[in-house]
């Protein structure tokens, strides 16, 4: 039964997983609580919490040029496709001027609320009526307004007043706040449907959608107009992979109509905004070609009428078949000159604006009266106005320094510095044609000279003439177009996907994933207490434990005992326990120093303290000797806390104290029990000196005739852990028992005695088990003897060698409530 080598090698010996399961199991009331009291918190969450909701829409934004019309022409240039279409339309959705818009078309200001389990819930779009408020008058500002059905047609309007006589009112219409007295503490009136509700503090009507509930109570609120608007701009938009010019647009909020409408009111605000922004270039050049137009056809008109008037003063009606001639090159010359003067007029008019302006957009770009022929100014105008637009939108969201500005600042730069060498070149371009034109003109001026004067004359007003009529007719073509082109207009934004109220569950909370959550918390929470528990826990739990980290063996394990005392073996003789201790009486065999001798054999009994079983040890040990047959004597030798008296109801008046310090003789002091073949001797009074006295001769003297009269002398000693004297009476054991009790005994409690057998100090000694349990969360069985896993309880040792109270603090019942039954 040496267990020193073996305890020595599996001190540092692996976990056993098997055993922390088994652990972990015997837990299983606590996680069914735990697992429950989170079920019900998850239930109790999904039904607090708010809930909310998620609704997207899906749109495309897409250059949609119409077929009539190229980007070569002047009021269309801009008609091209731009790079940054999708981010401009990014930052204009979570713009705060776009998101004005939207909250003024919805009057998303006015609340709709109604009582709700938990809190006041917001009910728009699902109330019998909606409020038709009067924008330009003040309306009371954050003050709950309640709206009780009368009936059918009818309803009472009531709130408080501030205590302080001061309430806050609000003016959509210039978006101000002020404050206006009141010497009411609080109003309350009855209206109709429809009726307008005029007072200094609102004005509104009541309109009817649905039929009213009578007694159904509703209330409204106007809420801040800036505040509603910063609520409303946290639009999620985001591109759709694969399909680069789509956007998804998704707001997530606690109602799902005015989600809906937000949503739907947002695009069709954006659709538009970018409607109007495609046709103001056209709007604008028509306005200026409208402007050409008159002059030119007032122009047109006096030249028709000088032509006629200077035919009839000379006479002349036509030209010479000379001066036709030179007519005909003439004007396609001059015609040619008049677009070249007209476009270099244009580049120098959009230098000029590109030099002295750091933010271009199509309003302030002087239109050209002439056809732009190098398409790439068209594009690089459009690409720097498209830029320029994004910036501004990216300043109303950020600063000036932010890196977006900054980029897009540097890129606007570049396309400017494109720009002007373009137009740089062009200039020369036309510099040369006119230097050509030029010449030629100067060769139909001397050929009209050799004509007559009066042909000169008539030469000259015709041209004239003939010149405005042809700008006339290309102001009337451009006209035409500028007119179709808005009135053509095609839409760049496409509505894929409406959003809509399909019945969708909320997202927050999720009522599976808290459940879910639970049980795990459930699963947790135990584990982290049965880690801190065992993290802090120092008692000796399991036989494998003992024989893991200790030398001495293990020679057996006792159940607990359930009986009013401790007479087990002899009271209930067929119980397991009285089993577990003739399974130690055959096992001590093979501990005594020479099992064969037939002389007497003496059997020490001790523990670290008080409280592990010694005394129940002690008793029934000599039980089973003596019911054997073997003529057995159980002695009290702890003088400092007698217990064995009581077990047999003697009382404790005279014993080995009154022996030891010569009052009585041996045989005055031995006491016959009720057990055949058991002779008791108690301790007797508590002396004063109980070392000296187990420490003198009579003690040795004693025990030497004791074991001449009696085949096993038992003897019950003080705990090693608190005082000495049992280590001194181990002279007289032929074997010692150190009793270790289940979850009570502390691991360090058992280190000095083990230190003393690994030096040969001490010998012919074992460890047993006391109140083992099978069922208990530190084990699953061990194989020495019989009779583990007998109820729960401990008993009725106490904590402690001088006193023997249970512990009953407050905290230790709640703790119990959750230790596994053994």
């Amino acid at each position: 039964m040496n267990n020193q080598s073996k305890g020595v090698q599996n001190s540092g010996a692996n976990i056993d997983v098997k055993d922390y399961l088994f652990k972990v199991l015997a837990y299983w009331k606590l996680f069914l609580v735990t697992i429950i009291i989170c079920l019900i918190v998850a239930k109790f969450m999904n039904g607090y919490l708010q809930k909310k909701f998620s609704l997207d829409t899906v749109i495309s934004v897409k250059e949609e040029n119409n077929p009539l019309f190229s980007t070569g022409t002047n009021i269309a240039f801009n008609w091209g496709g731009s790079s940054d279409e999708l981010e401009t339309v990014k930052v204009i959705l979570q713009s705060r001027s776009h998101n004005e818009i939207v909250v003024k078309r919805l009057n998303f200001y006015i609340q709709y609320l109604q009582d709700g389990k938990f809190r006041l819930e917001d009910k728009y779009g699902y109330t019998p009526f909606i409020v038709n408020l009067n924008t330009t008058k003040p309306q009371l500002l954050n003050k709950l307004i309640k709206i009780e059905f009368k009936s059918n047609t009818t309803f009472e309007l009531s709130f408080d007043f501030n205590d302080s006589g001061n309430n806050a009112v609000i003016n959509y219409e210039t978006n101000r706040v002020s404050s206006l007295p009141s010497s009411e503490s609080n109003f309350a009136k009855e209206y109709s449907v429809n009726e307008l509700i005029e007072t200094p503090f609102f004005s509104f009507k009541i309109k009817q959608i649905a039929p009213f509930n009578i007694g159904e109570q509703f209330f409204i609120k106007f809420a801040s107009f800036d505040g509603t608007v910063g609520a409303n701009k946290a639009v999620s938009v985001s591109t759709i992979t694969n399909a680069a010019s789509m956007l998804r647009l998704r707001k997530d909020g606690v109602n799902k109509k005015r989600l809906e409408d937000y949503l739907n009111a947002t695009v069709k605000v954006l659709d538009s905004v970018k409607q109007i922004q495609k046709i103001e270039y056209a709007v604008k050049t028509r306005a200026y070609i409208d402007t050409l137009f008159k002059e030119e056809e007032l122009k047109l008109i006096k030249l028709e009428k000088e032509l006629g008037e200077y035919r009839e003063k000379n006479n002349i009606f036509d030209l010479s078949t000379q001066g036709t001639e030179i007519f005909g090159e003439a004007i396609s010359i001059e015609k040619e000159k008049q677009q070249l003067l007209s476009y270099r007029d244009y580049l120098i008019n959009l230098k000029s604006y590109l030099k002295s302006n750091n933010k271009y957009n199509r309003d302030n770009l002087v239109p050209a009266s002439l056809q732009i022929e190098d398409l790439k100014i068209a594009e690089l105008i459009n690409n720097l106005v498209t830029k320029s637009s994004f910036r501004e939108s990216l300043r109303n969201l950020v600063k000036d320094n932010h890196p977006d500005v900054i980029q897009v600042s540097r890129e606007i730069e570049i396309v400017k510095n494109n720009l002007l060498e373009n137009i740089f070149s062009l200039e020369q371009v036309n510099s040369n044609r006119l230097r050509k034109l030029n010449a030629n003109l100067n060769k139909y001026q001397s050929k009209k000279k050799k004509l007559p004067k009066k042909e000169q004359g008539l030469l000259s007003y015709q041209r004239d003439y003939e010149l405005s009529e042809a700008n006339y007719n290309y102001l009337k073509q451009k006209k035409y177009e500028a007119g179709t082109a808005i009135a053509a207009n095609v839409s760049d934004v496409k509505i894929i996907d409406t959003a809509k109220d399909l019945g969708q569950g909320p997202n927050y909370p999720i009522p599976s994933f808290n459940y879910l959550v639970a049980i795990m918390l459930g699963g947790i929470l135990p584990l982290f207490y049965i880690i801190i528990r065992e993290i802090l826990d120092n008692k000796i739990h399991t036989a494998e434990e003992i024989q893991n980290n200790y030398s001495i063996p293990v020679l057996g394990v006792v159940g607990n005992n359930a009986g009013n005392n401790n007479l087990a073996v002899f009271e209930r003789p067929k119980s397991s326990v009285a089993e577990s201790f003739r399974a130690l009486r055959s096992n001590i065999q093979f501990l005594f120093k020479d099992a064969s001798n037939k002389d007497s054999k003496t059997l020490i009994l001790t523990s670290s303290v008080s409280g592990e079983g010694k005394t129940m040890i002690s008793i029934n040990m000599a039980t089973v000797f003596a019911l054997s047959g073997k003529k057995t004597v159980l002695l009290g030798l702890d003088l400092r806390k007698p217990k064995i008296y009581d077990d047999f109801n003697l009382p404790n008046d005279i014993g080995i104290v009154n022996y030891l310090i010569k009052q009585k003789t041996l045989d005055e002091v031995i006491t016959p029990t009720k057990i055949p073949n058991l002779d008791l001797i108690l301790s007797g009074p508590i002396p004063p000196n109980p070392s000296e006295l187990l420490l003198g001769n009579a003690a040795d003297e004693m025990i030497e005739q004791l074991k001449k009269d009696y085949d096993y002398v038992i003897i019950d000693t003080p705990p090693v852990g608190l005082v000495s004297d049992a280590l001194e009476l181990f002279k007289h054991s032929d074997a010692v028992i150190y009793v270790v009790r289940q979850n009570y005994t502390e691991r360090g409690m058992m280190r000095m005695i083990d230190d003393k057998y690994k030096n040969k100090e001490v010998a012919n000694i074992s460890y047993v088990l006391n109140d083992f349990s099978i069922k208990n969360k530190y084990g699953y069985g061990y194989g020495y003897g019989y009779g583990y896993g007998y109820g729960y309880g401990y008993g009725k040792y106490g904590y402690g060698y001088h006193e023997n109270e249970e512990s009953t603090s407050f905290m230790s019942r709640v703790f119990n409530i959750f230790k596994p039954k053994k």
